[in-house]
């Protein structure tokens, strides 16, 4: 080899050596890069975790106190429940052919749904001054009114009957007998007793003093 040739190769060994030296600094920046981005990972996936699963605890636990404030508020008072207790049930007959269903609800003491032809409706007892057994859907107005001798369906909003002379086999009896001996109208006044008059040749009783 001449000496040309010599410091020719010589003179590509700094350019050879700073390659390999800048090849082996890239290595290890992505080699660093890659431990870095497993290593957050790995954090990051420890991290969110517990994170996730304290977000379902509290949603469960929202759940349960809207579960408990809708029940709290879907019970009924001592005295709503022993309307309930007097409320006929069944497939009840009206007059004109219609028929009204009354079912209560097994789940929530006190809950009836009342349903007919082309109706549905969810209702409860209400307390009524008049005694009558009254239930009521307050969101869509309607209310189904039990009386001694019949039931009936009305609608507040609509200002109509729904369904009227209901009868179960308990008021048909109570019916009957009304028909047979009609109670006293509250509108017409009560008799008056009479005080008897003297007949005019009743003979008076002497008294002393008094003059025949």
């Amino acid at each position: 080899m001449n000496i040309h040739n010599i410091h020719k190769s010589l003179a590509w060994q700094p350019r050879l050596l700073a390659a390999i030296g800048a090849c082996m600094a890239v290595s290890a920046l992505a080699f660093a890069h890659v431990e870095a981005h497993a290593e957050s990972k790995k954090v990051t996936s420890k991290t969110l975790k517990p994170l996730l699963q304290s977000r379902v605890e509290l949603k469960s636990q929202a759940n349960q106190m809207a579960s408990g404030i809708r029940a709290a508020q879907a019970a009924l008072s001592p005295d709503e429940l022993v309307i309930a207790q007097r409320v006929e049930v069944g497939r009840i007959p009206c007059e004109l052919g219609a028929f009204v269903t009354v079912e209560a609800d097994l789940h929530e003491p006190g809950y009836f749904d009342i349903s007919g032809k082309k109706f549905k409706f969810r209702m409860v007892p209400v307390v009524s001054s008049t005694g009558a057994i009254r239930l009521e859907d307050t969101t869509a107005g309607a209310v189904w009114l039990q009386l001694s001798n019949k039931s009936m369906l009305m609608n507040h909003k609509t200002g109509s009957r729904m369904a009227d002379v209901c009868m179960t086999p308990t008021q048909v009896v109570v019916a009957d007998a009304m028909l047979k001996n009609p109670p006293p109208s509250l509108l017409e006044p009560l008799p008056v007793a009479l005080s008897p008059v003297p007949h005019p040749t009743a003979q008076v009783p002497f008294a002393p003093g008094m003059v025949r």
